[in-house]
């Protein structure tokens, strides 16, 4: 009986593992562009004009799209991430 708990244990570390992995990838990759089209919405509430953050958002997003493409598990070790 404990084998069977310790291996499940185990799936569920591996898969919150995963989870996150797939978590960081995407904000790597769209961070940007989240927090940008968020600082738009708050200064079209504030009735303020927020075109420009929102040309800057698709602006970000076409660049993680474009870049999302090129990237592998490998771009996320070491220093081949940093930067971009």
């Amino acid at each position: 009986m404990h084998l069977q708990r310790g291996q499940a244990m185990t799936e569920y570390v591996i898969v919150v593992a995963l989870v996150a992995v797939a978590a960081i990838a995407v904000y790597q990759s769209f961070g940007r562009v989240v927090r940008t089209q968020t600082a738009a919405m708050a200064k079209e509430l504030a009735g303020e004009d927020g075109s420009a953050l929102s040309r800057d958002a698709a602006s970000a997003a076409d660049t993680a799209a474009t870049s999302s493409g090129t990237r592998t598990l490998k771009s996320f070790t070491g220093n081949a991430g940093m930067g971009q």
